[in-house]
């Protein structure tokens, strides 16, 4: 041990403790977490002193990185180059950063994660923002501190005029915490801190009506509002951001086309997962996918499937590839060198407080540097007033150390004022100089009432920081980039598909689709209708329904059996394709066969499954009624909706309140008429009770109608198109199993009974027939007659042709009606009605 060293024994525990508190004190406070006055790090703040002190303007010449660097290290940052580079390398990214503060010249990276060229390739200036964040720091407006070798001094904080920390956010990993803040647009931070500084009092959610949300250098989408909500009220929140995107049709195949990413997301590796999920049969429904983009911007092209629905395949992107990510907000930042938790009036705050402290420090300068001026001019204007007696006093004395001494002592002068009249020069004399000193001060004064006024009056302080502010927004405000989806929530895949109306076919062969409302137009009672579907030739369409998208979907089959499913996941087809077969979209078993689908409403509403009833009907005229909650669970493999007997099958389902009244209408013409209360609620297994008598062994249920609208009218068409709308009146209300009463004179000219629906003025009607033509007409044309007479003719058949199926469509008020031209397939009249010389009804 060398001479004079002594030990000292101490716990190792203490000195450990001690030891990293101190380290994690010095990573908290000057290093990993950005100060709250502007929102900067020490090395972020360093740098751009740095080249403040190196005169790197935004308007004079790009200058060597690597000499940017060394500057800031030789100087300031102490630590290794590669940190102070990856620094400014990030502020001259305009994907990293909201508003760049480094203008980059030379390759500075990509958003598909490249390196940056070295340093001593690239070159870089400041961008006039920074400028602005520098304004008057050589004003005394901030505090400095010696750097590390006490030989420079470096500030501790930049008197910004920008709200950088709002503005550009910041991310940094502490020692037992940590800070992660989004950028936000300047034009509504302005405007918010304007508002802040109008009323301290402001709430944050009035705050909220100028700074809306986060505003990411990548634009995107905000996906849902709530966690922006919350991270502005309490500085923490998660905020869901999604990329842009859009469906294209490429060289006929449909597109899903990006433009833009959520923040932080890296490009390359986004495609790269997204390219794995795919090989991997995670991801179904995309063929290729190309990365088209280049200096005009982002755009990355996924190719879809033919088979695919171009919805349910973003959706799915969303939901499994960084297409849609979040950002976990957490707004810890220095505030009087201590971490604190901030929310955005806090935010806000900090930085009006610091801007009034850097404009009464400035003032006070400007003050102080003014009367320091018109002292002087005092003492020149007192020469130039008596100057023939200071020449001859100067000329008088030895040197200017006593010239001073004898005018401090003849003219009560301060030294300061002796020194410059001992030092004026002799063009100061002239007459025109001297009316210049005179000018100025008088000038000064005004100045110095000015800046004590401001001084002693805080509102004008504040009028100050509103107008530079409002300056920063007209040079640097901009439009939002990202869009708020308000809406937004947690990801299921119907958010992304429009609750729209959809028109639902089933062929008799079972191949089901749907198609949008919108495809199918109104024609008049009476036209030949347009083909509605390409079905094989032994085929056609038998049941024809009106959903939405985000309805639930009951299939009751002929053996009784319900199944389910979503509308949306039923595959969409245009009107003429065939559609699939059921069978591949639910577990059918070979023999059997959908005879009735039930929309219902979300099935895990309770008091909305407690409250409705499927009541079912069978060929041979049973009825049975089940509460829908005994369907709310569904089984892949199907569920027992009705136990049916030898020789019968299910012809019907309805879904009710428990108040409706209930039709039955037989192939023979007969209908019966019964209330729904006669019928009580059972369970799955039940078989039912009679609901009407047949006529014969031929004859057969072809149709129930649940009617809850008593005003409604019943509709009833036969086979070769003759059709009939008759009060409900007409028919009484008996009780269940009787024979019924006529609804329909039964002809050969008529055919047998086929369809019975309730329907209204605002209903329309789509008929079909075998050979696939579909025609769609207003109720509102058909007038109603009696219960007993055979109706007129709906729609014209050719050949054998007859009706297959009939049913009811809501009218939508905007649809316009339009008239296909049907003048190929026989002789039109003027109004669109085909001309039928043998129908006298017509």
């Amino acid at each position: 041990m060398a001479e004079g060293e002594k030990l000292i024994p101490i716990n190792i525990e203490d000195e450990m403790k001690s030891a990293y508190i101190d380290y994690s004190m010095s990573v908290i406070v000057s290093r990993a977490l950005p100060d709250v006055r502007d929102g900067l790090k020490p090395v972020h703040r360093r740098v751009l002193y740095g080249m403040h002190e190196l005169g790197v303007r935004s308007n004079t010449a790009h200058k060597k990185s690597a000499r940017i660097v060394g500057e800031v290290l030789g100087k300031y940052h102490p630590h290794g180059d590669t940190s102070v580079y990856d620094t400014m390398v990030r502020m001259a990214q305009e994907w990293s950063l909201r508003y760049m503060l480094i203008d980059g010249q030379g390759n500075f990276g990509s958003v598909d994660g490249d390196s940056p060229a070295a340093m001593r390739y690239t070159e870089a200036r400041m961008r006039k923002i920074s400028e602005d964040m520098l304004a008057d720091i050589d004003k005394e407006t901030v505090d400095h501190k010696l750097n590390f070798d006490d030989t420079l001094e470096e500030p501790t904080v930049l008197p910004t005029r920008i709200p950088g920390l709002l503005v550009n956010g910041a991310s940094g990993i502490a020692v037992g915490m940590a800070t992660n803040m989004p950028p936000h647009n300047l034009t509504e931070v302005v405007d918010g801190t304007i508002a802040y500084i109008d009323n301290n009092e402001i709430e944050i959610d009035e705050l909220m009506q100028f700074v809306k949300a986060p505003d990411f250098p990548t634009g995107g989408i905000i996906y849902g509002y709530d966690g922006v909500k919350e991270a502005f009220h309490t500085g923490r929140g998660r905020i869901v951001m999604r990329g842009k995107a859009n469906i294209e049709e490429v060289n006929g195949r449909e597109c899903i086309i990006v433009n833009e990413i959520p923040y932080q997301v890296n490009k390359a590796d986004m495609i790269k997962k997204t390219a794995d999920l795919v090989n991997d049969k995670k991801l179904e429904g995309i063929s290729t996918i190309r990365d088209e983009s280049d200096r005009n911007g982002m755009r990355i092209v996924y190719v879809l499937k033919r088979d695919a629905i171009p919805n349910i395949v973003l959706n799915k992107l969303y939901k499994y590839t960084a297409l849609q990510s979040s950002f976990s907000v957490n707004n810890i930042a220095l505030v009087n060198g201590r971490p604190q938790l901030l929310n955005l009036k806090d935010l806000i705050h900090y930085f009006v407080e610091h801007r009034h402290e850097v404009v009464v420090r400035r003032t006070k300068y400007e003050l102080r540097k003014a009367e320091e001026r018109a002292h002087i001019l005092e003492g020149l204007i007192i020469a130039s007033d008596n100057i023939d007696e200071v020449i001859a006093l100067i000329r008088a004395s030895a040197n200017a150390d006593e010239a001073r001494e004898k005018l401090i002592e003849r003219f009560k002068l301060s030294e300061i004022q002796a020194k410059a009249i001992v030092e004026m020069r002799l063009r100061q004399l002239t007459g025109l100089e001297q009316d210049k000193l005179r000018a100025e001060y008088d000038e000064l004064l005004k100045t110095i009432e000015d800046l004590k006024d401001i001084l002693d009056k805080k509102d004008r302080r504040m009028d100050i920081i509103k107008e530079e502010l409002m300056v920063v927004k007209e040079k640097y405000g901009d439009d939002r980039r990202s869009l708020i989806e308000y809406a937004g929530g947690d990801l299921s895949i119907e958010d992304m598909i429009p609750d729209e109306k959809v028109v639902i076919t089933i062929s008799h062969a079972g191949y089901i689709k749907r198609t949008s409302l919108t495809e199918y137009k109104t024609q008049n009672r009476g036209g030949v209708g347009q083909k509605a579907s390409t079905t094989r030739n032994e085929d056609f369409l038998e049941h024809l329904f009106v959903g939405t998208n985000h309805q639930y979907m009951l299939f009751f089959t002929q053996k009784g059996k319900c199944f389910w499913m979503r509308v949306y996941e039923i595959p969409e087809g245009a009107k003429t394709s065939k559609g699939r077969a059921i069978q591949n979209l639910i577990n059918i078993e070979q023999d059997d066969k959908v005879m009735a689908f039930i929309c219902t409403q979300d099935l895990k509403d309770e008091e909305y499954i407690n409250s409705h009833y499927v009541i079912m009907a069978t060929k041979k005229g049973q009825v049975k009624k089940t509460a829908l909650e005994q369907y709310s669970r569904p089984r892949t493999n199907g569920i027992n909706a009705i136990t049916i007997k030898e020789d019968d099958e299910l012809l019907e389902a309805k879904l009710t309140t428990g108040e409706s009244q209930v039709m039955l209408a037989l192939k023979s013409g007969k209908a019966i008429r019964f209330e729904e209360a006669k019928t009580r609620p059972m369970g799955r297994n039940a078989s039912g009770v009679r609901g009407i008598t047949l006529a014969n062994n031929q004859d057969e249920v072809i149709g129930m109608v649940a009617v809850n609208d008593m005003d409604s009218n019943i509709l009833v068409v036969s086979e070769n198109g003759y059709g009939k709308r008759s009060s409900l009146d007409d028919y009484r209300i008996t009780n269940r199993g009787g024979k019924g009463v006529k609804t329909i004179s039964i002809t050969e000219k008529t055919g047998n009974l086929v369809s019975i629906k309730n329907v209204t003025d605002d209903d329309d009607l789509m008929i079909i027939n075998k050979s696939g033509i579909a025609i769609r007409m207003e109720v509102a044309d058909l007038r109603v007659m009696g219960r007993a007479t055979q109706g007129v003719k709906l729609i014209n058949l050719k050949g054998n042709d007859s009706i297959a199926a009939v049913a009811k469509v809501m009218k939508d008020e905007d649809e316009a009606e339009e008239i296909e031209d049907a003048s190929d397939n026989q002789d039109i009249s003027n109004d669109g009605t085909a001309i039928d010389t043998n129908d006298t009804d017509n």
